[in-house]
């Protein structure tokens, strides 16, 4: 395979395998699916790669995709007889070699549990454990790693929120602020809050960019506004909020902050102490680490305060018959035993970013973004959802749109098993922005640090294929 003027041929350079597309529909099975050559098998000439993804022959630096990908063992296989372009990023990420020794070299090395024993195993977990806690706060640069709880995923630690600190803090008439924009996991819990305790919701709607609107927001917030609920980076219209002017405005009137950076934390510089949002959510998976854990940043003052979310080991202080004294936090919203492996693996991930740089992650996927936006614009009949990229406007390394008259489902199905290429379709945990945008889906496709734009110019002659392939039914 080669890249000539932008366009990915089908025939192999000299250092490269060649492959060839099956026309037909074939059921995806474990049996379609064999490992690909590594990076460096593929083509040598890869890691010399230039930050243009010019393919061979023009500068010696390599992209940091082409840098990384070697990293994740995942990325380097066939998906019915092509090469695998991962491009669905938004809903997980891949995980490095790092992350996987870590999490084998616990289960095999010193898996115990933690807290709980004084023998050499137990203490060495404790130890693993409580370090990964202080790599996330060291990451995120929160004040003390005791305002980092760990939790199953963002989603519980939003519920850990909305049922400790809402139950207590939320009466009739008090006020929640969103936009319309969030994902279901930031939308749901309050709607429960608001059932339980009388709160109003209310809504932000977007600008005629199709970004929310801040300064519809602004003037919503009132001393009956409460809580300000919002994401950092939007997972459909790959927008940026200006968290740090939000904060502000809602801390002028008395408000709470929580702020959802499922898609910023694992791709950008995320500074809780600069952001003085008052809560923080994120999830590993999506930061190169594993499923099942994730994290909420609390303020040390407002976790204090917070009556425990579950009960059980662990959350305690004294259990008397008759009565529980609990533990300081974050123990106080850690009940039964945690998620250490995951834990461990979280540290690894967080290393591993670390060592390559937020801020550099960062530039690559701000080139990548536009590269994306850019090229997905030029095929015909294609609506992009969300703000145009500019010198003033910054998007995230992802595009949702439709094709006119094809369904976004008939779009991926057809990508992966014609093209290996895997995007998202649905609705990505958002009905009521896609119903806002007079759609009840859409395809996404989602870069990470490891993408290249070899991989976008391969999704976009495969979609090229695919509008041309439905077309053909009209």
């Amino acid at each position: 395979m080669s890249s000539v003027g932008g366009a990915i041929t089908k025939t192999p350079c000299s250092s490269c395998l060649s492959f060839t597309r099956p026309r037909s529909l074939p059921t995806p099975s474990l049996f379609n699916l064999k490992l690909w050559p590594p990076v460096r098998t593929l083509c040598a000439a890869a890691v010399s790669l230039s930050t243009t993804d010019s393919h061979p022959n023009s500068q010696p630096l390599p992209s940091l995709g082409y840098a990384t990908r070697p990293d994740f063992p995942i990325l380097h296989q066939e998906i019915n007889g092509s090469k695998l372009v991962y491009l669905d990023n938004a809903a997980t990420s891949q995980k490095p070699t790092a992350v996987l020794n870590a999490l084998h070299n616990y289960y095999e090395a010193y898996n115990s549990n933690v807290h709980r024993g004084v023998h050499f195993l137990s203490a060495k977990a404790t130890d693993a454990y409580e370090l990964a806690r202080k790599k996330v706060a060291t990451f995120i640069n929160a004040s003390d790693s005791r305002e980092i709880v760990f939790t199953r995923n963002a989603t519980e630690a939003i519920n850990l929120v909305a049922y400790s600190w809402g139950l207590t803090n939320l009466k009739s008439g008090d006020e929640v602020v969103l936009t319309i924009a969030e994902h279901h996991s930031n939308v749901v819990p309050w709607q429960i809050m608001a059932q339980k305790t009388g709160a109003v919701l209310k809504f932000v709607s977007l600008t005629d960019d199709e970004v929310p609107d801040v300064e519809a927001l602004k003037e919503l917030l009132s001393r009956k506004t409460k809580l300000v609920v919002l994401h950092h980076v939007s997972n459909m219209l790959a927008s940026v909020l200006p968290i740090e002017e939000i904060v502000v405005w809602a801390h002028d009137v008395g408000s709470k902050v929580l702020v959802d950076a499922c898609q910023s934390v694992p791709h950008m510089v995320v500074d809780v102490q600069n952001l003085d949002a008052d809560f923080l959510v994120a999830s590993s998976h999506k930061m190169c680490g594993p499923t099942g854990i994730g994290f909420l940043y609390g303020k040390s003052e407002l976790l204090a305060a917070m009556p425990p979310f579950l009960g059980g080991g662990e959350m305690i202080a004294d259990v008397f018959l008759d009565h529980s004294t609990y533990a300081e936090p974050p123990s106080r919203f850690e009940a039964g035993t945690p998620a250490i492996g995951e834990a461990v693996g979280l540290g690894a991930a967080i290393d591993y970013l670390s060592g390559i740089g937020m801020q550099k992650i960062h530039e690559y996927e701000v080139e990548l973004a536009n590269y994306l936006y850019g090229s997905l614009r030029e095929v015909p009949n294609v609506r992009i959802y969300g703000p145009a990229p500019s010198e003033t406007v910054t998007r995230a390394a992802l595009c949702c749109f439709n094709v006119e008259d094809i369904h976004p489902t008939d779009i991926a199905t057809f990508l992966d098993q014609q093209h290996g290429v895997a995007i998202r379709s649905g609705h990505h945990c958002a009905q009521p922005l896609h119903r806002y945008l007079g759609i009840n889906a859409s395809a996404r496709a989602s870069l990470y640090f490891y993408n290249t734009k070899q991989d976008v110019d391969e999704f976009i002659n495969a979609l090229k294929d695919t509008i041309s392939f439905f077309s053909s039914f009209k």
